[in-house]
This record gives structure tokens, C-alpha cells and sequence, in this order.
């Protein structure tokens, strides 16, 4: 009986791992293409964004628009091809963060005594995606990983090449 269990077990763990890169591919391609959209939207209404930040009390509010704004355009192009990943998530997750704690700081400080207030707001999704392939990474199914490989096979080459010589 325990052995049929952890049989089991591991093929659900198998089944249910396999489904990971799948995953991370869809949360990279749907919001690398929202993170893309709203910075397309800020770059093109850049005077109410800096108005808002203004409103804000962000410094450089115009300067802060277009930054913010490049960010989400070229970090949602990168988590979509699924190049520099982790790098350009860490920046995002950053921009969400900053977004709950100047634009949404009732959601973020009801974390605790209203969690569906926090869960509601903007930024979440925008922060959960960009934490999620910070600590996860892009997949396999990614650019970063084909790089990996290709550097690896290089690296692999290099030192067989180097040993034969020796």
C-alpha cells in the first residue's frame, strides 16, 4: 500500500511539474503583453501621468512618466521573448511595489484586515507575474534558456577542446 502511494505521489509530482514551464510561458507572453500595453498607454497620455505622479508628490514627475513608461514597454517585451527575465522582473516588481505604496496605499496597508482590498487593486497581478519569474525564472520555453544552453555547449566545447591540448 505505501509503495503504491508513493508511486502515486511521484507520478503527480511528475505530471503536475511538467506543467510549469507551460505556465511560466503564459504568465511571461499575457503580462509582458499587459505590462506592454500600459506603458504603450502612459507613453502615449504622458501628460496625465505626469500630472498624476505630480499629484503624487513623485520627484521629477515628467522624467518618472517616461521612465516608468520605457520600463513597462521594454520590460514587457522582454518577459515575452523570455530574454534577461529575472533581470528586467526584478525592475517591475519594483515599479509594481512603488505603485502600491504612493498610488494604492490603502490596498497595500490593508494586506492583512482586508485582504480582498489588497488583492483588488492594480498593481497586484502586475507585482504577483513580476515576482513570479523573478524567483521562478522564464521556463523553458524562453530565450534565456536557449542562451543557457548555447553558453553551456560552449563552455562544454572550450573545456574538451582545452583537455585534449593538454
Amino acid at each position: 500500500m505505501k509503495t503504491q502511494l508513493l508511486g502515486c505521489y511521484r507520478g503527480f509530482k511528475t505530471a503536475t511539474s511538467s506543467l510549469q514551464s507551460p505556465l511560466l510561458l503564459l504568465v511571461r507572453v499575457y503580462w509582458g503583453w499587459q505590462f506592454f500595453q500600459t506603458g504603450w498607454g502612459k507613453l502615449h497620455h504622458i501628460s496625465g501621468v505626469t500630472d498624476y505622479f505630480t499629484q503624487l508628490g513623485l520627484p521629477l514627475p515628467h522624467v518618472t512618466a517616461i521612465f516608468i513608461a520605457w520600463l513597462e514597454i521594454v520590460g514587457g517585451c522582454l518577459l515575452i521573448l523570455g530574454l534577461a527575465s529575472r533581470l528586467i522582473a526584478f525592475p517591475l516588481f519594483i515599479d509594481m511595489l512603488v505603485a502600491y505604496i504612493v498610488g494604492d496605499r490603502d490596498a497595500l496597508l490593508a494586506f492583512f484586515s482586508d485582504p480582498g482590498k489588497f488583492y483588488a487593486a492594480a498593481p497586484y497581478t502586475f507585482l504577483f507575474a513580476a515576482l513570479l519569474i523573478l524567483i521562478f525564472g522564464p521556463g523553458l520555453f524562453a530565450l534565456d534558456t536557449l542562451i543557457a544552453k548555447y553558453w553551456k555547449d560552449c563552455d562544454i566545447q572550450l573545456r574538451t577542446e582545452n583537455s585534449s591540448t593538454a
